[in-house]
């Protein structure tokens, strides 16, 4: 057995080399590596589209969320896309100065901001500048059972991390 000396114990046992439990885990085999690193992809897939219509991929979804219903507060907004207003005003403020949307306070309620999207803002979610990466993912018929799948497996998260967060300690 190989040694090291050191000023503490001049007999201590080298290291065996590295070692490898059979229980680890594997990368490939986390569902959550496996839709972050989708994600990714998806980023990469929708880069050369957004990028030609000015666009982030943050942008981008504020837009549609907007055009599934109008006339949303910032707050109602945000919720539906995961994003704290402080996050979402800069990108609406953006897409307000390139004409795709309109903000204006409630008159119900002026603490309220109200976003919708203007005529050039609807214009460009009906050309469905997305729409050929349905293709790209080569999920074909089953495209929509995986997108239901995914978002279940969200929600279910989501739900359980909130009911987590409420129990009494």
């Amino acid at each position: 057995m190989t040694t090291f000396p050191t000023a503490k114990n001049a007999d201590t046992p080298a290291p065996a080399g590295p070692r490898i439990s059979k229980k680890k885990p594997k990368l490939s085999n986390f569902l959550c590596f496996a839709i972050y690193s989708a994600n990714l992809a998806f980023g990469r897939a929708y880069k050369p589209i957004l990028d030609e219509l000015g666009l982030t991929y943050t942008q981008y979804i504020a837009l549609v969320a907007l055009s599934e219903r109008d006339d949303q507060t910032v707050g109602e907004l945000g919720e539906k896309l995961f994003l704290e207003s402080n996050t979402l005003t800069p990108i609406l403020k953006k897409l307000e100065q390139i004409g795709l949307i309109s903000r204006r306070r409630d008159p119900q309620d002026e603490r309220q901001v109200r976003v919708s999207l203007t005529p050039k803002g609807e214009g460009l979610i009906d050309a469905d500048p997305g729409a050929s990466l349905t293709d790209a993912t080569g999920l074909g018929d089953d495209f929509d059972a995986v997108q239901q799948t995914v978002a279940r497996l969200r929600d279910n998260l989501l739900r359980a991390t909130r009911d987590e967060r409420e129990k009494p300690e």
